[in-house]
């Protein structure tokens, strides 16, 4: 089966079932997207499936219904996107564990909705646990990021 990660299209060899996760992690050997529990209750997993915030750990490979982007898709290290760039200066990381997917998450926030509010962000990020309790850090890095987009 075809699958597009990051802007190139791979051949895969894999069984319908198998979870997009293990895909990416085990055939593409693109390790930012996490496995944390398995059960979609984390959120380490969280990568956009066409623009749209997904669990990896969920979605079979068969029904991926877009282009996937992964943390490594989402920006460069010579060009951060703005969600990465924000949570660099609010020094948001302790362990680091969950934030590839606490970034693919506020960044498809972001997308849809530019100028959220404590309340938004808090819903939106809320499926995405971090066990270090950096959530005031992330809601700032968020607000920050937000404001960078808006200015272009």
């Amino acid at each position: 089966m075809q699958i597009t990660v990051n802007g190139t299209t791979h051949e895969v060899d894999v069984e319908e079932d198998m979870p997009l996760l293990w895909v990416l992690r085990d055939e593409l050997g693109i390790t930012g997207v996490k496995y944390g529990c398995g059960i979609a209750q984390c959120g380490a997993c969280t990568v956009h499936i066409d623009g749209e915030a997904a669990r990896a750990c969920q979605v079979l490979a068969a029904d991926v219904w877009g282009p996937v982007t992964t943390i490594e898709g989402l920006g460069t290290p010579k060009a951060l996107h703005a969600v990465q760039a924000a949570w660099i200066e609010h020094q948001v990381a302790q362990c680091g564990y969950c934030q590839s997917g606490q970034i693919m998450q506020a960044a498809a926030l972001l997308a849809e909705t530019p100028a959220p509010t404590d309340d938004d962000i808090n819903d939106a990020l809320s499926g995405n646990l971090c066990r270090c309790g950096t959530y005031p850090r992330i809601r700032a890095a968020v607000k920050t990021a937000a404001t960078r987009l808006q200015e272009g």
